[in-house]
């Protein structure tokens, strides 16, 4: 079966055509900019590919709701010129295919538990730290939605004593988003994070908001493994830094092996699809409620 499948992310859409498998037969990135701009290029690269079904890992928020009136619309994102455009509505008026939609980072997470670095646990959570931050878990073997789908980007955390910084997001100031995406460490420090990979307080500061978080997750989600990518874990001093902060902020109060000193690097891991996480999750999401599902 040919399937398409695209990871619409906040500055790229990655576009692919493969199959149940997990396999890509042919891939091209498309600069995410307004629908009028992008959304022609996408129909384009996928007409005449003959593809049957088609999965759609989107950046956030978007009505995951299959039984709402709008479904795969994008919701009140901070990418403004995206807020209210049915994704998967038009995908399937111009492509006349069935389209399946989730968050991102939940098919990330899909992606993982199927193919990568979470193939022998039951629950994981997959975090990008990139333009935003965004996360989603594996439940049960599905991916985690309810009312709508998990914002955990947009947790409280609590302010580094020696960062003053306002925050970045339009719609909280520093939530986590605010004060740990990329946009935020450029703003604060006047410089992108690759130009700061020296700097030991960026990521001191980086690592403690992102425990932080970490720690939330575990306390709330109970994963079994928790997967980290995005632009900003290229920095890969970042996850000793994480994982020794998660430790002493967990401080022996969830009381596993896996979150001790000895075994959290084995815990908190790096993307084992690297940058086709996304995409291919997109992939095994076009198969739900099929009966082609790949076991």
């Amino acid at each position: 079966m040919k399937i398409g499948a695209i990871e619409a992310g906040g500055t790229k859409f990655v576009c692919a055509v493969g199959d149940e498998h997990g396999h890509i037969f042919e891939k091209v990135v498309i600069p995410t900019e307004a629908p009028a701009v992008t959304m022609p290029k996408v129909y384009e690269f996928f007409r005449n590919k003959d593809i049957e079904r088609m999965g759609v890992g989107s950046f956030g928020p978007i009505d995951i709701n299959e039984k709402g009136g709008t479904y795969g619309q994008i919701q009140k994102t901070p990418k403004m010129d995206w807020i209210d455009f049915p994704l998967a509505g038009e995908l399937e008026f111009n492509l006349e295919i069935p389209v399946v939609v989730d968050t991102d980072v939940n098919v990330a997470a899909l992606s993982e538990a199927r193919w990568g670095n979470a193939v022998d646990v039951d629950t994981c959570l997959y975090i990008t730290v990139g333009t935003g931050i965004g996360a989603g878990a594996i439940v049960n073997g599905g991916t985690l939605t309810g009312l709508s789908h998990p914002e955990m980007g947009h947790i409280a955390v609590r302010r580094h004593k020696e960062d003053a910084f306002a925050g970045t997001c339009p719609y909280h100031n520093d939530c986590l988003e605010g004060m740990a995406a990329g946009p935020a460490i450029e703003e604060r420090w006047g410089k992108a994070g690759a130009e700061l990979a020296e700097d030991p307080l960026v990521w001191e500061m980086e690592a403690y908001y992102l425990a932080q978080a970490l720690v939330n997750y575990i306390y709330i989600l109970s994963p079994e493994r928790i997967i980290m990518g995005g632009g900003v874990m290229q920095q890969e001093q970042l996850f000793k830094m994480i994982r020794k902060n998660v430790v002493d902020m967990l401080n022996g109060y969830v009381s596993s092996p896996r979150l001790t000193a000895d075994n959290i690097d084995q815990y908190i891991v790096a993307p084992g699809l690297t940058d086709e996480a996304g995409v291919k999750g997109a992939l095994g999401l076009a198969l739900r409620n099929s009966s082609a599902i790949e076991k």
